[in-house]
This record gives structure tokens, sequence and C-alpha cells, in this order.
């Protein structure tokens, strides 16, 4: 049996490389201008490698009861680690993709197809003109990864936008969105305040350094209209080999501070990363 070997295709919104990891047999990173995208184990979807995409998880898997399907809506495509992982955890799930470079999508499908029974559609198109586009109500989850190579698109980070993704959740829905950023958490407290326009419950998910301001990292941000189950979601994330931090309710409103919502006309995008900040290995 011949070795994999690196796959390198300029897409749409940059260069992508699909590298094979050594240690696992049927596993590779994505990579878009040198910058991690995805890790996915084709023989094993529930394996999530990078932190961010464990705390997605686990989101996931405390947002319904275990193994109930979903609807889940996926802005921002990657290599569709977290499809595969909820098509996995919650079989019978239906799922929409939606990723604005469709040679990224093309690449993905072509060498790291989704399994036969996975109910995934993909759709090649920019996040927020597809949600503002979506039917109301039909969404029981939607997890946001969306970079512009390392920085969140400032059109994804405003009040029309947040409201456009309430529109698409159910009732009883959950938002879910990883960002980055670092003390003094400018962009960060600014989400928060946008979220909460548009949003009853609001939840923090960080490394408790990210939180200390010790160093730039990621962020879930969660949203919903009903109250999260943040005893299971701390258990999980605490004893995560990566531990987190939830933060909400008191201190989550401290964190926040005087922070504004943000509007289009004054929307920027998440901040540039420092060097080495997200790294390969």
């Amino acid at each position: 049996m011949s070795e994999p070997i690196p796959v390198s295709r300029t897409v749409d919104h940059g260069t992508a490389k699909l590298m094979p990891d050594v240690d696992r047999d049927r596993a590779w990173l994505l990579t878009v201008d040198g910058a991690p995208q995805s890790y996915v184990d084709l023989d094993a979807p529930t394996h999530l490698e990078f932190e961010y995409a464990r705390r997605l998880g686990h989101v996931l898997d405390t947002a319904a009861e275990p193994g109930r399907p979903l609807d889940v809506l996926h802005l921002g495509g990657g290599a569709l680690t977290l499809p595969r992982y909820a098509a996995a955890t919650r079989p019978g799930s239906r799922q929409d993709v939606v990723e604005a470079d469709r040679g990224l999508l093309d690449l993905v499908v072509d060498h790291l197809p989704l399994p036969a029974d996975a109910d995934v559609t993909l759709h090649p198109a920019d996040a927020r003109a597809w949600l503002e586009a979506a039917p109301p109500d039909s969404a029981d989850v939607v997890i946001a990864d969306v970079f512009g190579g390392s920085r969140v698109p400032a059109h994804l980070t405003t009040v029309v936008y947040a409201r456009a993704a309430e529109r698409v959740l159910r009732a009883d829905g959950v938002y879910l969105a990883n960002l980055a950023d670092a003390a003094p958490f400018a962009f960060l407290r600014s989400q928060l305040a946008t979220f909460a326009t548009a949003f009853e419950e609001l939840v923090l998910v960080a490394e408790p350094g990210v939180l200390r301001g010790r160093r730039f990292g990621n962020a879930l941000l969660i949203a919903s209209h009903r109250p999260f189950d943040i005893a299971a979601l701390a258990r999980r994330t605490a004893a995560d080999v990566f531990p987190a931090r939830v933060e909400h309710g008191p201190a989550l409103r401290d964190f926040l501070g005087d922070a504004r919502p943000v509007d289009d006309e004054n929307a920027v995008p998440s901040p540039e990363p420092p060097d080495g900040a997200f790294t390969i290995g």
C-alpha cells in the first residue's frame, strides 16, 4: 500500500494543502495559506484534534439529549470535521454546510469524501447571504466557524447578522461561534454585546490562559433563548485534555463591561493573530 502524499491546490481564496498525519493512517490536516484550518481522521470521525473543535463537539453533545438527530447549519466548511462528527454522534441528523470557497469544497470532497450515510448538503455561498435567505425556524443548531485567512469577516460580526442567525434557529435552538481574540478583548466583548441584542442567554468557553490575557486564542460564543446545560458543558470542558473554562451569568456580564453592539457601518474583522499564535504541530 502506497504512502499518502500531500495535496496542494489553488482554491478561490488562497492555496489549500492536505497533509497526511504520519501517526494516523487516514488522517489529514487542511491548511489554507499556511494557516491550519481543519483536521480529519476518515476512520475515526469522532476524533477531534484541535482544541476549539473539541469544545465545539462538547457543545454539540450537550445541546440536546445524546443521540437525538438535529438539523444543523454549518457556516464555514473547512474539511467538514464537525459535520462528520455530528453524523457519527447523532445519526439521522440533517446538515447544511455553507462555504464561500467552492474550490475548497471541491478539494475536500475529492480527497476526503463524506460517509455515504451522512445527510450533508454542501452550498458554495457567502455565509451571511445564505443565512438571510434561509427559511425561518429551520435549524436546531447553527455553528459558525468562518475565517477569511485567520480573521472572522466583518460582515459576520454585526447585529443584522446575529438577528439573521436567531431567525433561522428554532425556539430552543443554539448558536455557537468559534472566535479568536486576546486581552483587552475588544472584539470578543463586542460580539457578546452584539449577540445579547438577539438572544437571552450567552455563554463563553475558553482556555483559562486566554481569559487571563496571557495569550491570543480561540473562544466559543454560545447563544440561545433557553438556559444552556452549563453543568454538563463545564464537566466536559474541564475534563478535556485541553481544559477550558465556562463563563456565564454575572461573571460574563462583568467580562462584557460597557462593550457596545456592532453595526454594519462600524464592523471590522476579528484581530490579526500574532505570529506563531496558530501553528502546525
